[in-house]
């Protein structure tokens, strides 16, 4: 009797094993049909997305004319023929070629058309399929390799710090303005992360708001962003961000050119930004007077606000030139992120050189034709050495010396005064 119960039970389980195995063997089979499922060819025609692209904007007789290129590619042909030139010329990617078949691949202006208007457009990858023949993966392809390539073919010369001859057109503009020693104006914008991981949320997120990435620049009046530093978690403010800054690394590491100006007779040798209130009393920064009672300094306030306002519209300017960095970024990766903002930026500063000429500028032709009134300069034969320790603390202490700022200040009043008080509309 017991051995009847025994084979019995064997043999429920047995069977009951083979149920087991056979479902999962089917689970396994169907995975792996639907993990090496063929994908549906497309034949997106690509020669003549390539001909409708070249006929439209690059021929001799091109459908469009120049100014709705400049508006569709947020820069002048000659730009961005340069870029593609350079990219073709240096990555392998961008090159015209044929494939096993004979065929020719996507040629250089369609793989960096598709880059940029993403860029430009802030659209999906697969916005661009009908009119470039571009598939979604292939178009994510061309845009890393486009900022990769841009940032190594072109970051050293359009993300520098000023040159010698840069620095002295700063120190120029902002002696016209009323700002002797001033060499532009910093500030912070967010951008925000829409696909944050979940685990860095309460790092990137301030209060109730949505993740962002903080970015920290300093620009010019005709727009030219000087300095970025780009990546700090959206809840750290202006002054947090700031000391992570390596904005005054070449001052205190001996690097930077050096500077002497002269303001209501008093002489000083840092050069300073303009900011606002939230910004540390500096002898590197210069804020607002929050509440202005004699006319000298309602009149500094208007005119120092104003200024200031030169790095609230190179921010502006690049929002509205490149989409994806004024929509929120749905990118994963947060170096990719980071490369497509040094991106933009590179672009920006390579139109504004472009078009340099058509903005509003203040006239330095009386210093290119007589140094006698020019109060800023720098000395071009001085070169500064390595600091050591030592020499790097007192050039800090330099820096945030609040007694240097009260004095600059109160002397920048006295000159904006001089300067456009008999003035009645500044």
């Amino acid at each position: 009797m017991a051995d009847e119960v025994d084979r019995r039970l064997d043999a429920a389980l047995d069977e009951a094993f083979d149920e087991y195995f056979e479902d999962t063997y089917t689970n396994i089979v169907k995975n792996q049909k639907r993990k090496h499922r063929k994908r549906a060819y497309v034949e997106r025609n690509r020669e003549e997305g390539h001909t409708r692209l070249w006929n439209d904007y690059f021929s001799d007789n091109p459908t469009f004319p120049p100014h709705l290129f400049r508006r569709r590619f947020r820069m002048n042909k000659p730009v961005f023929m340069r870029l593609v030139n350079c990219l073709s010329e240096t990555f392998p990617f961008f090159q015209h070629r044929r494939d096993a078949i004979g065929r020719l691949g996507l040629s250089p202006l369609q793989k960096c058309t598709a880059a940029l208007r993403m860029l430009a457009y802030g659209c999906a990858a697969d916005a661009v399929d009908e009119y470039l023949r571009l598939g979604e993966t292939t178009t994510l392809s061309c845009l890393t390799n486009f900022t990769e390539g841009v940032i190594q073919l072109f970051g050293d010369e359009y993300l520098r710090r000023p040159n010698p001859k840069d620095l002295q057109r700063l120190l120029d503009i902002g002696e016209i303005r009323g700002f002797p020693g001033m060499i532009g104006s910093i500030d912070c914008m967010h951008w925000e992360w829409k696909n944050c991981p979940t685990a860095w949320k309460g790092q990137y997120t301030r209060g109730s708001g949505k993740p962002t990435i903080v970015l920290e620049a300093v620009a010019s009046q005709d727009l030219w962003i000087w300095h970025t530093f780009f990546g700090s978690p959206g809840t750290l403010n202006d002054i947090n961000v700031l000391d992570r800054s390596p904005v005054f690394d070449d001052i205190l590491e001996g690097r930077a050119p050096r500077v002497q100006y002269q303001v209501n007779g008093h002489h000083y040798g840092l050069p300073y930004y303009l900011t606002d209130g939230i910004y540390p009393r500096w002898s590197t920064f210069i804020q607002s007077i929050s509440n202005p009672q004699s006319p000298e300094e309602q009149l500094f306030a208007r005119v120092q606000e104003s200024t200031r306002k030169d790095v609230e519209r190179a921010f502006g300017v690049l929002q509205a030139r490149f989409a994806i960095v004024k929509n929120p970024a749905i990118l994963w990766d947060k170096r990719q992120i980071g490369m497509v903002m040094r991106t933009c930026i590179i672009l920006h500063n390579m139109i504004v050189e472009n078009e340099r000429n058509g903005y509003t500028q203040c006239d330095i032709s009386e210093f290119e034709e007589g140094e006698s009134s020019r109060t800023s300069e720098v000395d071009m034969s001085y070169a500064r050495k390595p600091s050591n320790l030592r020499a790097m603390l007192e050039i800090r202490s330099q820096v945030r010396d609040q007694h240097i700022h009260e004095q600059l200040k109160f002397d920048l009043i006295q000159n904006i005064w001089n300067k456009f008080g008999n003035y009645e509309n500044v």
